[in-house]
């Protein structure tokens, strides 16, 4: 039944070969190029004081390459679809099951062999895929920083062996279920991202639980420093929640946010937008000065009379957060979770075509 399996999709596995293959050497060629380039300018930006400048260039880097990521993303959901789906839909639409199921080998050993089979090709497909695109893309992540970010946690490491997974089991299911290739190929579609919406709004912020800090709201740190000042967590922490409270503790400002605008009348007084007024003034604008929402006034004076109202109204930042730390945990976590689904809808499938007439 292994040779007989091989036989019917050695086509498909050929194709999903060749195309890891002629990936493998792009990686592999410019791979070197882009350490060498991080190592020369980016790692040693910070001595020549121009790391903005030198990030923002090196990120423009083989641009094509880095939509490899996309395919990453995609590539589990392709697997449901064409592999998936049509595994039992086709032999159902054929009739080709009935044959099957006469001969020596039963439907549940028939269903079992294909499922090991192309679910085992469907994940060493997709892990190969990621392990590639991670290693070529580490100078970027480095640059980026941004872990927890969907664009990078989706892409990377481990959680798209479990989302191979869970979408080819997900398409035998519909297959199954609808018995048409093309209806269960959209249901497919359809179920895993909506899979993926859910667990990503409401599952992955919770898989542990998550850590709460109250800190000064900053916007100023002194001279040269930006006006928006500076969270006390690291920036490759993933925040759920940033809100503003006040000395009550209570949530103000818009949607509990009140960024760094304020506004400077005639005499000098300033209303922090989404809070109220200030208990602090500014001197008058200047006759001639332009005008302007700080009266004319440089802009790291009108960032330290923000910061002086903050201050004296005693408003506080409440960040929930996960911390970088929890990285790999929780790719192990999600890459379980659908990795068990995985199994469960293949245990399905199984008591599915022993108990049911197809």
């Amino acid at each position: 039944m292994i040779w007989l399996t091989w036989r019917q999709y050695r086509a498909q596995f050929a194709v999903v070969l060749g195309v890891l293959v002629a990936i493998a050497i792009a990686l592999i060629v410019t791979g070197p190029h882009l350490v060498g380039l991080y190592d020369t300018t980016v790692a040693n930006c910070a001595r020549h004081g121009d790391c903005t400048t030198a990030m923002a260039a090196f990120l423009k880097n083989d641009s094509l390459l880095q939509d490899l990521g996309d395919v990453v993303l995609v590539m589990p959901a392709l697997v449901g679809i064409f592999w998936g789906a049509p595994l039992v839909a086709r032999e159902i639409e054929n009739s080709t099951n009935k044959l099957a199921w006469t001969q020596s080998v039963s439907r549940t050993r028939w269903l079992a062999t294909k499922l090991g089979l192309l679910g085992l090709a469907s994940v060493i497909a997709a892990g190969l895929l990621s392990l590639m695109v991670t290693w070529w893309s580490s100078p970027f992540d480095r640059v980026t920083g941004t872990p927890f970010s969907p664009s990078f946690f989706d892409r990377r490491d481990l959680v798209p062996i479990g989302y191979a997974a869970f979408a080819f089991a997900l398409g035998v299911v519909a297959g199954m279920l609808i018995r048409r290739t093309l209806p269960a190929m959209a249901a497919t579609m359809v179920a895993f991202i909506a899979a993926r919406f859910a667990e990503f709004e409401w599952v992955r912020p919770h898989l542990m639980a998550p850590l709460r800090i109250v800190s000064k709201f900053a916007t100023y740190a002194g001279p040269g420093s930006s006006p928006s000042g500076g969270s006390p967590i690291n920036r490759a922490d993933w925040v759920i929640s940033d809100l503003t409270i006040n000395r009550a503790g209570h949530v103000i400002g818009q949607n509990g946010g009140i960024g760094s605008n304020f506004n400077v009348s005639a005499n000098g007084a300033l209303t922090m937008v989404g809070v109220g007024r200030c208990p602090n003034k500014l001197p008058p604008p200047k006759i001639g000065s332009g005008g302007g929402p700080f009266g004319g006034l440089p802009s790291e004076r009108a960032a330290q009379a923000f910061q002086t109202c903050a201050d004296k109204l005693g408003l506080k930042e409440a960040l929930t957060y996960q911390p970088i730390n929890r990285y790999w945990p929780f790719q192990m976590y999600e890459t379980a979770i659908f990795v068990g689904l995985a199994l469960v809808l293949a245990g399905f499938c199984l008591w599915w075509v022993r108990r049911r007439v197809l």
